[in-house]
């Protein structure tokens, strides 16, 4: 039986040396290109965890989350959109003020580690804190319910840094319907986007900020890919062929985000990867497969999820295992300029794409006309603006009794004068 096992230990050196090699490669192309991942929530650990004290929490320590800074430098992670994230119950109550919270917590995490994040906006910046060996640090807006249907809002949001925004979380909002929709557990309210809801888009599109599609229904889908002047991009679903879960992206819509030039960056959330509680890394490489096999090399991405899921593949199990699904496409045969794109080239042309768009739009007016209020009218919002006043300064349209009422009515439901927040 010598021969056995000599054959054997033969087998399995081959096989670890061809993992090796891989590997290596996979290493060296991540030091040529940035690896840009579409989505990690820890911000909302902080929140959650720590109830936004920065001052409380190490990121060079911490073991309690997917992500912390020796994990990033291991994982060679060169860019990385944060999620600026509050739940769909803040909103109509307090959805603008948390997720400046949030937004704020991104900044500070940037000023605490300045050796290790860059603050980014752009193309250009994400290059500039590659060659500083430094993580671009984006952010993005999960769930269009944080701009209380505010082109206002939208517009301060970008000057805040956030460079895209989700159309909606796992809820409608009063211009945008959700994923749940297509599932029959939620109705759909306006048919995909209302006519705000399209305002919304062409705003995004002056504003030069990326539409995620992420989240929203297939009908969603469809629209802005018919009315966005730029690319779009998923920044966390994966392939619905595989896993028929509907946040995932159908085959047609992945051809439209093709020939839109846009991106799907693969999620690795187990119930997204094989509609189970369980997956390992060689399902998420067969969601990069599929979504090349369907539309090409160049509309796809890494949206990891890390820190906004609860179960994440074998061997995926935190920020520091990017260069092993790198290495397990190169194992199947992807070649350089495939491996490039994947790990930013695409993103990186995706955004320069958006900026061009807004660059083409600078004569354009900002859009300031609002969501016909009785879209937004709940006993938490006022109506100024939308009604003239009469001589004692009240609207016209609702009198001082009326306006007692509903203040008593938030008051009795919530049994204090902050019953409006959740």
């Amino acid at each position: 039986m010598w021969w056995f096992w000599t054959l054997w230990a033969v087998v399995a050196l081959t096989h670890c040396s061809a993992m090796d090699r891989n590997k290596d490669k996979a290493l060296k192309l991540m030091k040529q290109t940035p690896l840009i991942d579409g989505h990690n929530d820890l911000p909302w650990q902080i929140r959650k965890q720590f109830n936004n004290q920065l001052s409380k929490v190490d990121l060079n320590t911490i073991q309690t989350t997917h992500t912390n800074i020796p994990k990033i430098k291991e994982g060679h992670l060169a860019a990385q959109f944060w999620s600026a994230y509050v739940p769909c119950d803040t909103q109509h109550k307090d959805a603008v003020r948390q997720t400046l919270d949030q937004i704020d917590i991104i900044h500070r995490m940037c000023d605490a580690y300045p050796e290790s994040f860059m603050f980014a906006t752009s193309s250009q910046d994400i290059m500039e804190a590659f060659i500083q060996n430094k993580t671009a640090s984006l952010i993005g807006v999960e769930g269009g319910h944080s701009i209380d249907s505010s082109l206002g809002i939208l517009r301060i949001m970008y000057r805040l840094g956030v460079r895209y925004l989700t159309l909606t979380h796992s809820c409608n909002t009063p211009w945008v319907d959700n994923w749940k929709v297509d599932t029959g557990t939620e109705a759909p309210v306006h048919n995909g986007l209302s006519p705000f809801g399209k305002q919304v888009i062409k705003e995004m599109n002056r504003l030069g900020m990326l539409i995620d599609l992420a989240h929203v229904s297939e009908k969603v889908m469809n629209q802005v890919l018919d009315l966005s002047k730029a690319p779009v991009i998923f920044s966390h679903s994966s392939a619905y062929s595989l896993c028929q879960h509907k946040r995932n992206v159908p085959d047609a819509v992945l051809k439209r985000v093709r020939d839109k030039a846009g991106i799907v960056m693969v999620n690795f959330y187990n119930d997204y990867v094989t509609c189970s509680q369980t997956a390992n890394l060689s399902q998420v490489a067969d969601h990069f497969d599929h979504i090349k096999k369907v539309a090409g090399h160049t509309v796809i991405g890494f949206g990891s999820d890390y820190d906004g899921v609860r179960r994440v593949p074998k061997g995926l199990e935190d920020v520091s295992k990017f260069p092993d699904l790198v290495a397990e496409l190169l194992r199947r045969g992807w070649n350089d300029t495939e491996v490039r794109g994947a790990l930013g080239e695409n993103l990186l042309r995706v955004l320069k794409d958006v900026e061009r768009v807004r660059d083409s739009l600078t004569k354009d007016q900002p859009d300031d006309v609002p969501i016909p209020y009785e879209q937004v009218e709940n006993a938490c919002r006022t109506n100024y603006g939308y009604f003239p006043l009469d001589n004692t300064g009240h609207s016209a349209s609702q009198s001082p009794l009326v306006l007692a009422l509903a203040t008593l009515l938030c008051w009795f439901f919530g049994g204090s004068s902050y019953s409006c927040r959740p």
